[in-house]
């Protein structure tokens, strides 16, 4: 990857927003760091339909124009359930969006948008994703040439220790459609894999910071009223979960973030979406273990803070 150090980087954010992918979105969107040159929506937290309306919507907020593909309305070979019940009906927490947006869907499905934007680049373009698998999934089956033009894929799913209330090695990302999971992981593709207890247990909000959100600016607002539905369920004290950003943060942010080789199994039959490690220098995952917390928090407050220009009528 010694091609993309220290070079703008160039992403694709393939997402289902979601409260926590929205947050994501409005940090990644905002950073000089990076070029976002498309976003494409997919089933996950919620429907399609929802999921595309939000990320237009964020787009909206932060006046960005980048194209926007709408992608798989299902996974690839099953039913999955959505994440209604933490990301509440209109995905987006306690703020509840506008129903229409400014701006609109391009014609192009996210697939095939993804496909000719690969092509047609130069092997620098990391897709990021925020949701299930299932438009890489497809992407891959359906044009496996481009496996070459794709240095690496970061995505945020997976839960190689277990996580509390949940199956053991379950995860949300992974569960929805790990068939599509198994074939970005048949792929070859390098991977950088932000599993979903860094977020939870690592690198979560306090009730204390959520509060103060309002207090800094219209965006921080904004995410106040996100969060205000969004605790995280099975623990003790009130927090949020900030797996989506950590994912994002772990790119682009890479020095705060400890990560180890790995090989990554996933179980498509008796425990769909179970996914276990086994760390090894020959393996192409590099999993994120661990983050240094304080830097990571410091780097939130900076960057919001690098907003007050944007202005939100809530």
């Amino acid at each position: 990857m010694e091609n993309l150090r220290n070079k703008k980087l160039k992403l694709i954010i393939d997402t289902d927003p979601g409260v926590d992918d929205s947050v994501c979105l409005i940090y990644a969107l905002t950073d000089d760091k990076v070029e976002v040159l498309l976003l494409t929506t997919v089933v996950g937290n919620i429907n399609l339909d929802i999921a595309t309306r939000n990320t237009l919507h964020i787009l909206d907020i932060l006046d960005k124009d980048v194209p926007v593909a709408k992608g798989c309305a299902t996974a690839m070979h099953r039913i999955s359930e959505t994440a209604e019940f933490i990301h509440q009906k209109e995905g987006l927490g306690g703020y509840i969006p506008p129903k229409t947006t400014k701006r609109q869907a391009i014609e192009t499905d996210a697939v095939e948008a993804m496909y000719q934007l690969l092509k047609k680049g130069d092997g620098d373009i990391i897709p990021l994703v925020l949701g299930p698998h299932t438009n890489m999934g497809v992407l891959l089956e359906r044009h496996p040439d481009i496996i070459e033009k794709i240095p690496k894929i970061v995505f945020m799913g997976g839960s190689p220790y277990g996580v509390e209330g949940y199956p053991d090695h379950i995860s949300f990302n992974i569960s929805c459609d790990p068939e599509a999971f198994q074939i970005v992981l048949d792929s070859g593709i390098p991977l950088l894999m932000l599993p979903s207890d860094v977020g939870r247990r690592k690198a979560h909000l306090g009730e204390d910071y959520v509060n103060n959100l309002k207090n800094v600016n219209d965006l921080g607002k904004l995410m106040y009223h996100m969060y205000g539905l969004y605790w995280e369920p099975g623990y003790p004290d009130k927090r949020v979960a900030t797996n989506d950003t950590c994912a994002y943060f772990a790119l682009a942010y890479p020095q705060l973030f400890t990560t180890k080789k790995c090989k990554v199994k996933v179980d498509t039959q008796d425990t769909p979406g179970k996914t276990l490690v086994d760390f090894c220098e020959d393996g192409n995952v590099e999993l994120v273990v661990n983050v240094d917390r304080e830097a990571f928090i410091r780097l939130l407050d900076e960057n919001l803070h690098k907003l007050n220009h944007i202005k939100i009528d809530i």
